[in-house]
């Protein structure tokens, strides 16, 4: 069982955005200061209780993954995620092809060597395909998240996306994945173990 993954026992709660003052953006009408993060953006408030149930897999607990993502611990066990001189160990969901040197973007945080071998083997959509990489520089990007828009009735849901750090819709935008922006990277033989 992944560490990032959800369990069904770890629903959000009713916790009803609202307008903040001044029409800046969103909050929650309790809202607490762990809610938001080091730049101010608002994070969902889900209930870490895992185990708590049966795992949903195609789903990401936000806290666990932002935990996984800012220290750079394996998204699998949770512990430290591989590091050597080359760089932190990543499994991305895309052909080489696809990849943008400088500027790839991942929700999925580092793993460690013996998840990364388990992963390819146990995971369905790492199955089809991926591509093992070692960055060596990471930087935050931004989130993804649900973001509102200010109605007369209220804030209402109208994307969900991606959103840079820096653009102004982040104050709009209840966050439930970290994004980090790979900047530089190499690809690696996942089979090999001098990489």
């Amino acid at each position: 069982m992944p560490f990032i993954a959800q369990w069904s026992g770890e629903r959000d709660g009713d916790m009803p955005v609202v307008l903040r003052r001044g029409l800046r953006g969103i909050g929650y009408a309790n809202e607490r200061s762990f809610d938001r993060d080091s730049y101010g953006i608002l994070w969902s408030r889900t209930p870490s209780q895992p185990g708590r149930g049966v795992p949903e897999y195609g789903k990401v607990h936000s806290l666990r993954q932002r935990l996984c993502m800012a220290g750079l611990r394996c998204q699998v066990c949770g512990g430290p995620a591989d590091r050597t001189a080359e760089g932190v160990l990543w499994l991305l969901d895309a052909p080489a092809d696809d990849l943008r040197p400088g500027a790839e973007h991942t929700a999925h945080p580092p793993v460690c060597r013996p998840c990364a071998h388990q992963a390819v083997r146990s995971c369905v959509h790492l199955r089809a395909r991926y591509v093992a990489v070692r960055a060596s520089a990471f930087t935050f990007y931004g989130v993804q998240g649900a973001v509102y828009q200010g109605t007369l009735s209220g804030p209402r849901v109208y994307d969900a996306a991606a959103v840079r750090l820096g653009d102004p819709r982040l104050s709009w935008t209840r966050a439930s994945q970290l994004l980090m922006t790979l900047t530089d990277f190499t690809v690696i033989d996942l089979s090999d173990p001098t990489t």
